[in-house]
């Protein structure tokens, strides 16, 4: 009777749990592939749930951040889904020849979408990453099938609670030393290639030096050695004359 009642409570904090911790999870966030580094590329996925028991989602609207904006902004084809970039002016062009940068991606579903339960990732590549801010705030629009509208715009702000609609935020990590970070967050295969080689060609060659050297000692061993005998044997026949 005991063993009913405790695991009834249990089940019943477990629910209580799940049921308060639900909503810190069902919001649209943003996560890199690896890591997303101050000054370089990296690829990040954009993850949207369903949120609804009776609708699925057909639209996800991002709106890039224009203080921070991008110069490359490339999606990814999502199966069942179209997508469509959408670029603007900038006021303060980021070079010569960069006056406009991508200011909202647009994902409409081709078929049903994110059906309740379900979730999906809408990757992107981005580039090249600010290095005078530690984030990157994306405001988002979620659309269901019944044209409810989710508006995931309010920034969160440091040593405050999480507002009940968070915006996707990119946490930036350090800038790498020596170049530019990128998804991968560490050197790039070429580049281990590279080491790897250079290592074994280094190790190559020491090991070569020293079989030369091994073999050149070894050959004057032989010489000292057969004028020793040579010596002993003439000596030799010296006495037995004498």
């Amino acid at each position: 009777m005991k063993v009913s009642r405790i695991a009834a409570a249990g089940a019943a904090a477990g629910v209580a749990v799940l049921a308060l911790s639900a909503p810190a999870f069902a919001h649209v966030t943003v996560q890199p592939e690896g890591t997303a580094a101050k000054g370089g590329y990296a690829v990040v996925d954009f993850k949207v749930p369903n949120e609804r028991d009776d609708a699925s989602t057909t639209k996800l609207e991002v709106n890039f951040p224009t203080d921070h904006p991008l110069a490359s902004v490339m999606p990814q084809p999502v199966p069942g889904w179209k997508v469509q970039v959408t670029k603007s002016k900038l006021d303060k062009p980021l070079d010569e020849k960069i006056s406009e940068a991508v200011s909202k991606v647009t994902w409409t579903a081709e078929g049903k979408g994110i059906e309740p339960g379900y979730f999906q990732k809408f990757p992107v590549s981005l580039g090249q990453l600010p290095e005078d801010t530690d984030t990157l705030a994306f405001k988002a629009l979620q659309t269901y099938s019944n044209k409810e509208v989710v508006r995931w715009i309010e920034v969160p702000q440091e040593g405050k609670e999480e507002p009940d609609n968070p915006a996707p935020v990119l946490e930036l990590s350090a800038a790498e030393d020596g170049h530019h970070g990128s998804s991968a967050g560490s050197d790039s295969d070429e580049g281990k290639a590279e080491k790897t080689s250079a290592h074994a060609a280094a190790d190559s060659g020491s090991s070569d030096g020293t079989d030369t050297t091994a073999r050149v000692l070894g050959i004057v061993g032989i010489v000292v050695g057969a004028a020793g005998v040579a010596y002993g044997v003439l000596a030799g026949r010296r006495r037995t004359t004498a």
